[in-house]
């Protein structure tokens, strides 16, 4: 069987150009997360959306991808990586048109939800090709590679949202945010052809069906009700959901468990949890993700909403932000050979104070905030992250054995994209909730405070990361 003279011959490795192309699809679908922020305002104006709907638009790409992505893992351990990988970024690019061409509101949603289930069949064989086709130091370069462009796409696209929503090109509107994915994907599928080379797992086993239904409902059941709830003005069917999920969790745990000692691969395996690089890492990316999309969703809505600024220069207001996450980065490996894990709590350091240096400046000066206000703690902030975001990736991929990179990349991300949509619908909502009591401003600075709160948190976990890095 053509599958198993794969399965059995090395894989070529993973050249510059290949390593470009899959880093551009993991970059995709995370700047679409955050690209639509500063475009809600229009999209609602528009398509006449409420802001239910509007959170929707959001909350169905972000759950749809987090529910779906450790299935896509485990789909390219068993089809081949480079097939899912490039099935999965011709699916967005379609669903990506879809979005853009959307006559309604409703269609939207629907289509930002299938761009998320696209996205989650990508996403996975990023991480597991370059397990797969790289070693030794190259591996550690392609990881922290993997890291910056997570990060910056991050910035980037709310960045690039609100440049894209204010140039209205060809009289597109906010519709170029999702048309402009088209001709990347298109550049995307044909270098993937040329440059990614096909790897699978050598014992490939059958999807975990069990598993992915109790994951899927454990996700939805916390997720939808967290991001939908304050909308919707808490009905009875949102705490109904939230006292389910504990329950759900616990079932999901208890089955894959079972299968784990049977001798089965089951979709979370736990006996890959006892990899203690793997566990602190998720751990710890857990605040940080969600202090990361809380705190770029609820600056875009205070800058456009209260300090009124339009979409690009409320964009630009994080650029300094996304340069100095860029060039922090960039010496990130080498402070990691020589200081170890101790550049994450730097990073987290210099993050809190920059995160202080936004409050005092909010704080100093609102609602005259903007680009030169907020660049001294955007820059001191994005130094930071680029410290931390980088090096836990690397860490918590180090010690999976490429044999299980689909099934460990898909926890990875799963754990980083669940902990993003959660960071949009607990501290969204909390300053959305405070805001017509305290407003704007008031209501921001105690989010802010509470993120602080988060990176302090991150810090003490990160002392118990592994002090070498591999």
């Amino acid at each position: 069987m053509p599958g198993n003279r794969t399965a059995s011959a090395p894989p070529r490795p993973l050249g510059s150009l290949g390593l470009f192309t899959v880093l551009l699809g993991a970059a995709l679908p995370l700047i679409d997360f955050f690209i639509v922020n500063v475009a809600l305002p229009t999209i609602g104006r528009d398509l006449a959306a409420s802001e239910s709907v509007l959170e929707l638009v959001v909350a169905g790409y972000g759950v749809a991808y987090a529910v779906l992505l450790v299935l896509g893992g485990r789909l390219g351990d068993l089809f081949g990586r480079r097939r899912l990988f490039l099935a999965g970024m011709a699916a967005f690019g379609l669903t990506s048109l879809a979005c853009g061409l959307a006559p309604g509101a409703w269609s939207l949603v629907a289509a930002r939800v299938a761009q998320g289930a696209s996205a989650a069949l990508m996403v996975p064989q990023v991480l597991a090709t370059i397990q797969s086709s790289t070693q030794g130091s190259r591996r550690a370069k392609a990881m922290s590679l993997y890291g910056a462009t997570a990060g910056l796409s991050m910035v980037a696209g709310q960045i690039l949202g609100g440049v894209l929503v204010s140039a209205d090109l060809a009289g597109t509107g906010w519709r170029s945010v999702f048309l402009v994915n088209v001709p990347v994907v298109v550049v995307g599928l044909v270098l993937a052809v040329r440059a990614v080379p096909e790897t699978r797992s050598q014992h490939p086993e059958p999807v975990d069906g069990p598993g992915t239904a109790l994951l899927a409902a454990a996700l939805l059941t916390l997720l939808a009700p967290l991001t939908e709830g304050r909308a919707a003005g808490w009905p009875l069917w949102t705490w109904l959901s939230l006292a389910a999920f504990p329950l759900i969790a616990a079932a999901f745990y208890v089955v894959e468990r079972r299968a784990d000692r049977s001798g089965r691969t089951p979709l979370v395996p736990p006996s890959l949890l006892g990899l203690t690089t793997l566990r602190r890492g998720l751990t710890l990316m857990v605040p940080f993700s969600i202090g990361f999309s809380g705190f770029m969703f609820v600056v875009a809505v205070a800058l456009q909403s209260g300090a009124r600024l339009g979409p690009v220069q409320a964009g630009l207001a994080l650029a300094p932000m996304a340069l100095a996450f860029f060039v922090a980065s960039l010496a990130g490996p080498r402070l990691v050979s020589r200081f170890g894990a101790r550049v994450v709590t730097a990073g987290s350091v210099l993050q809190g104070i920059g995160i202080l240096l936004i409050i005092l400046a909010v704080y100093r000066d609102w609602p005259d905030v903007g680009f030169v206000e907020l660049l001294p703690g955007a820059a001191v902030a994005g130094a930071g992250q680029a410290l931390q975001l980088p090096v836990v990736m690397r860490i918590v991929m180090s010690e999976v054995p490429p044999a299980r990179a689909g099934v460990g990349s898909g926890m990875m991300v799963t754990t980083q994209q669940a902990s993003l949509a959660l960071g949009v619908a607990t501290l969204g909502t909390l300053f959305l909730s405070l805001a017509p009591g305290l407003g704007m401003r008031d209501a921001l600075l105690t989010t802010l405070a509470v993120q602080v709160g988060g990176v302090v948190l991150t810090g003490l976990l990160s002392l118990r990361l592994p002090r070498q890095v591999g």
